[in-house]
């Protein structure tokens, strides 16, 4: 019998768990991920209302103030899941106007992962059918983030001028162009070139992201303390990729986040 979602039931835990799990490989894989939400469950309660009256009032709280929210909230989610996010590479960060990043894919804690480190207001753009479960679609208003239906042609291409609009505007963003994740782990997927077009319709810079170890949090069979890390690379200006074509901005990115994945990986095997 298949449970219907739905975020105003009292029993819509239940009904995430359920979904979530349909996802993976096996019952024993979501083990830690039940733990961590369950030990949040009485944080979760308190924020979400907040969350949302925070994104229906934007005239009362600014980027700022709702960033700093979902800020408290991710540390008050990694203390209670025993994560660690190791950050380095915050140098390489732009000190003025928009950019975006572009972070190869592992799981459900990559955004949250960036976020907790990266001191300005960013947000993300999101695949439309995972962003309206309990908890991700409050994220989603409060941080603004952007849907992308990738059913729909149209509505990407506005997605891809939106988001344009607003970097050139001065606003960050991390964008996943793996398109997913499926037990990859630390090893990348093929990268979609078209979602580099927004970089060169923004004119901005591109700022690399490698994710590592980022899978633990929510994947896995024990409660043991997990340690991520992640990466700023040094920024790509605009100047170096507006003449090039997509596929080959998405070969220069990858090669980049696969050459520090795999230092990464050596330094980890000693």
């Amino acid at each position: 019998m298949r449970i219907a979602p739905d975020q105003k039931s009292s029993c819509w835990i239940l009904q995430y768990f359920w979904t979530e799990s349909c996802k993976f490989r096996g019952f024993r894989w979501m083990i830690r991920f039940f733990i961590v939400i369950i030990s949040c469950f009485f944080l979760i309660l308190y924020y979400v209302p907040k969350m949302s009256y925070y994104a229906r009032h934007g005239e009362k709280y600014d980027e700022e103030t709702c960033y700093r929210m979902a800020q408290v909230m991710i540390e008050h989610v990694k203390k209670r899941g025993r994560i660690e996010t190791v950050a380095s590479g915050m140098e390489n960060l732009p000190t003025e106007g928009g950019y975006i990043m572009f972070a190869n894919h592992q799981g459900k804690y990559d955004a949250l992962g960036v976020i907790s480190v990266h001191e300005k207001p960013c947000t993300y753009v999101m695949d439309a059918k995972r962003s309206h479960l309990f908890i991700v679609t409050q994220l989603c208003e409060l941080l603004k983030a952007k849907r992308l239906d990738k059913t729909d042609l149209r509505q990407q291409v506005q997605v891809i001028n939106d988001v344009a609009t607003e970097i050139k505007a001065g606003r960050r963003y991390i964008l996943f162009p793996e398109g997913g994740y499926n037990h990859n782990h630390n090893s990348l997927r093929g990268f979609l070139p078209g979602s580099f077009k927004i970089a060169q319709k923004a004119k901005c810079p591109i700022v690399p992201v490698v994710l590592y170890d980022s899978f633990k949090p929510f994947e896995g069979k024990s409660f043991r303390k997990v340690i991520t890390q992640l990466h700023f690379l040094p920024p790509i200006p605009y100047e170096t990729f507006a003449d090039m074509k997509t596929y080959e901005i998405r070969d220069m990115v990858v090669s980049l986040i696969q050459n520090q994945l795999d230092k990464m990986e050596s330094l980890n095997d000693w």
